[in-house]
């Protein structure tokens, strides 16, 4: 959990998908001030809400956080918002995780003053259940999940992040402004998972990013590349952090077109389209 005096936030980011429906929510709690809050947000492909709790609604147990009656945590969520313009109820169990080797964030992780920590709880595992949104039924069986994180005070204020699962693994990829000590860089973290083995990308690895711009982004690391690009845009609002408070609007593409393509030693390991792609292009190129 962030602590001190000025603004900040913690959220969770969980995405369920079925051959045929897209569901993430996203959980955070935040401060600005002295005044704290919490929030759940539904996207899919089709909208998105974002519904306020009062900060007394947030408790952590364990690994798990609940705000109000909704639960969330490694073994699933449970679902009870009731509120202007979205009723959601239901229940997702998990199977098992597919948490990384080591903290994606490597070293940086200890570096202080960072405005925001990414993590990553599991590339991939199994989610049954169902959940009635404003009536409609999004129900899985057997399908795809993915869980991460973020914490600290904002987001950055330009990024790329896209995260997509096919049938032989799963793939993160973000790239970010990054101010530090009066300076900005551009750095990146990715991550491939392909046959149960992880292939990780991040700038304290040596990646580069060798094109960005037009929806596009192309990272090499070594003798590996990955290149990730937006075919349509379908994004719907969601509110992200800025100094604590959820003032910023972005917009998420919760299942889109995008294209992928991962090298290893001049070989194509992987190259394909997928209309169920997640997709963040917040940025001026």
């Amino acid at each position: 959990m962030v602590s001190g005096k000025g603004g900040w936030f913690y959220g969770w980011y969980f995405k369920c998908q079925s051959d045929t429906q897209t569901m993430a929510v996203i959980p955070a709690v935040h401060r600005t001030g002295t005044k704290r809050t919490c929030s759940v947000q539904i996207i899919t492909e089709e909208q998105s809400w974002t519904v306020s709790f009062p900060g007394e609604a947030f408790r952590k147990r364990g690994r798990a956080i609940f705000i109000g009656k909704n639960r969330f945590g490694k073994s699933g969520i449970r679902l009870s918002v009731c509120a202007p313009g979205l009723k959601a109820e239901g229940k997702l169990a998990f199977g098992d995780l597919f948490p990384l080797r080591y903290d994606i964030m490597g070293p940086f992780l200890l570096v202080p003053f960072l405005e925001c920590r990414h993590s990553v709880w599991s590339m991939k595992h199994r989610v049954w259940g169902n959940v009635s949104v404003n009536g409609k039924i999004f129900s899985f069986d057997g399908a795809q999940g993915y869980w991460e994180g973020d914490r600290g005070r904002s987001f950055p204020e330009e990024y790329i992040w896209t995260q997509c699962s096919f049938p032989e693994g799963a793939l993160m990829l973000s790239v970010a402004d990054i101010p530090m000590v009066g300076f900005h860089f551009r750095g990146l973290i990715g991550v491939v998972v392909l046959d149960g083995r992880e292939y990780r990308f991040a700038t304290y690895l040596g990646a580069k990013i060798s094109e960005i711009g037009k929806g596009r982004v192309k990272v090499t690391q070594g003798r590996m590349e990955l290149e990730a690009q937006l075919l349509e845009r379908t994004g719907k609002p969601l509110k992200a952090p800025a100094q604590g408070d959820m003032s910023r609007t972005i917009h998420e593409s919760a299942a889109c077109r995008a294209r992928y393509r991962f090298r290893k030693d001049n070989r194509t390991l992987f190259a394909f389209e997928s209309d169920w792609a997640s997709f963040e292009y917040e940025i001026n190129v």
